[in-house]
């Protein structure tokens, strides 16, 4: 018997096959569109082109095994375990620039202090909210650094509304010196590495 015909390799590793396949897949899908929106040129249809070509071969042998129940299973538990892996590769490259919008009743002076004593830019407007008098703060961050700045709003205005907003271009801004975690990644083409 044909090694290929084997039960072994049928019910087994082809669907272990197309399990990673589609893990790979849907990963390099999952940055291809964080890249596109962020207008890598580039990079995006380079993806594009490795997604599509994993898929086909997924797919392919998908359809020569149609009698295959496990080879469907494997391929849906390798699209939604790729989900899963493509939004923790994105979480671990930590890409992008982001708004933190600060409304807060309490006086922000302290915290704007800290902010701009590690290195954030922040721009404050007195402004009126519903229950009267708010200060207003503003702080473009690397979102390597929002957890830290998350923190530092917590420790002086623990009960000030913030919300986190994408930015998809900024010209010009005050950043702190330390680099976000996926600049270490010295494998990464230039064009990834913003600020370069």
């Amino acid at each position: 018997m044909d090694f290929f015909d084997s039960p072994t390799f049928t019910y087994i590793l082809l669907p272990l096959m197309i399990f990673f396949a589609r893990i790979a897949d849907v990963s390099i899908g999952t940055m291809r569109i964080i890249f596109t929106s962020r207008g890598a040129k580039i990079i995006a249809p380079l993806l594009g082109f490795f997604e599509v070509l994993i898929w086909l071969l997924a797919m392919g042998r998908v359809m020569q095994n149609l009698d295959n129940i496990v080879c469907y299973v494997a391929y849906g538990a390798g699209f939604a375990a790729g989900n899963y892996v493509g939004i923790c590769i994105e979480q671990k490259l930590a890409m992008g620039t982001f708004i933190i919008r600060i409304v807060t009743a309490k006086d922000a002076s302290a915290l704007i202090k800290e902010l701009r004593a590690e290195g954030y830019g922040a721009t404050s407007i007195a402004a009126e909210g519903a229950s009267g008098p708010v200060n207003v703060i503003y702080s473009v961050v690397k979102r390597g650094h929002i957890r830290n700045v998350v923190k530092i709003i917590g420790k002086f205005n623990p009960n000030a509304f913030y919300s986190i907003e994408d930015v998809r271009f900024v010209s010009e801004g005050i950043f702190p010196l330390r680099k976000p975690f996926y600049r270490g990644f010295r494998f990464l083409p230039p064009i990834l590495r913003k600020g370069k």
